[in-house]
């Protein structure tokens, strides 16, 4: 017997809601029924209804008071993200959002707390690592294929997006940042594969303290930045790996770093981009003592496809079968917030900062290869 969609509608109907709301009304839609959306730009969500006839256009409110919806989905600007979603648990309704959760930790504190003692769920992006490529690794990993972790490197090196972007004011923003943009790709891939993050140090810096736009529509404005833009940290997992990640928005190129790495006892793993739901996999170990490239179809039978919505998929079995967990939840979400605000901390302060948030490392999805 078929499940019972639920029903969801979309605050935030900008760049990014366009492969949520291709995914969501055709590859989800046994599960999902995009009922409705809004955005500060009427004009935007009217053209989401065009495009998608059984969508209506409602204000936020009105659809926070819609008792037919299940679930909102928060595509709001980093800023918006907790009040948003704090009035969509406050209303009874789960909420899913972009990364990050929240910009603060009390926020996100409020957020989780409402929503348990709403008996609401929270989940969040990224659901990059539910993914064919971050999947196959998890399994490569937990099958010994380098042995037991040890270490972990991640890079992500770029000269940031006012180049590009057509709005790029946020990403210098307080909450903004090579961190709390990308930062959340590379930490929740690593705690899906490595486990939670105990302690963590760091050093970061503002190199630029203005950006010129560049891109068209803005071509020519100063941004003043207000958050730093490079990003260095160091991770210590409970499992006893440690991790690097450098973050940058200050480097125009490097000669090839990898996204990310893991070190075992008994060999090494080059990581697809996290950011990313496929990619291809490479694997050296003691015994071939040559590097292997390995697709990952061939290890899980999951989606390599750009597949962002499969959280708010996995959260709506979660509603509807009760009792399982879904994967990219709050708490998850907030780990990585724990982590990210901790490690421009460790750089203020100049120490160690331990965390108090927990997770457990999430399930696996279903569909391994025999």
């Amino acid at each position: 017997m078929a499940e019972d969609r639920v029903k969801v509608g979309i605050v935030g109907c900008g760049a990014i809601s366009g492969i949520y709301f291709e995914n969501m009304c055709k590859t989800h839609k046994d599960i999902l029924d995009v009922v409705a959306c809004a955005d500060l730009m009427p004009e935007r969500a009217q053209e989401k209804a065009k495009q998608y006839p059984g969508v209506k256009v409602l204000t936020v409110d009105q659809m926070m008071a819609d008792p037919e919806i299940e679930i909102i989905v928060n595509l709001t600007v980093p800023k918006a993200h907790a009040p948003v979603s704090l009035q969509a648990v406050r209303a009874g309704k789960s909420a899913y959002a972009e990364k990050p959760i929240t910009l603060t930790r009390d926020e996100a504190k409020e957020l989780l707390k409402t929503a348990k003692a709403n008996k609401v769920l929270v989940g969040n992006a990224p659901d990059t690592f539910l993914g064919g490529g971050i999947q196959a690794c998890r399994k490569l990993l937990d099958d010994g294929a380098i042995g037991q972790p040890v270490a972990a490197t991640a890079f992500m090196l770029c000269h940031g997006h006012e180049s590009w972007h057509p709005d790029p004011e946020f990403y210098y923003e307080k909450g903004g940042g090579p961190m709390f943009d990308m930062g959340p790709y590379y930490l929740t891939a690593l705690v899906s594969l490595l486990g939670p993050v105990r302690r963590v140090t760091g050093a970061n810096r503002i190199t630029f303290p203005t950006r010129t736009i560049t891109s068209q529509k803005k071509n020519g404005k100063i941004i003043q930045v207000e958050t730093p833009t490079h990003v260095t940290g160091l991770l210590d997992f409970a499992s006893g790996a440690i991790g690097t990640i450098i973050t940058t928005f200050d480097v125009w190129t490097h000669s090839g770093l990898p996204n990310i790495e893991i070190y075992g006892t008994e060999g090494t793993m080059k990581v697809p981009d996290p950011n990313s739901f496929g990619g291809g996999i490479r694997v050296w170990n003691l015994k071939d003592q040559n590097w292997r490239d390995i697709d990952p179809a061939t290890v899980v039978s999951r989606s390599c496809d750009n597949g962002r919505g499969v959280g708010v998929a996995d959260m709506a079995r979660s509603l509807r079968a009760k009792r399982r967990k879904h994967r990219a939840s709050g708490a998850l979400a907030f780990h990585v917030l724990d982590i990210m605000i901790a490690l421009h901390e460790a750089s203020d302060k100049g120490k160690h900062v331990n965390l108090k948030s927990k997770v457990e490392r999430p399930a696996p999805m279903p569909g391994g290869v025999d």
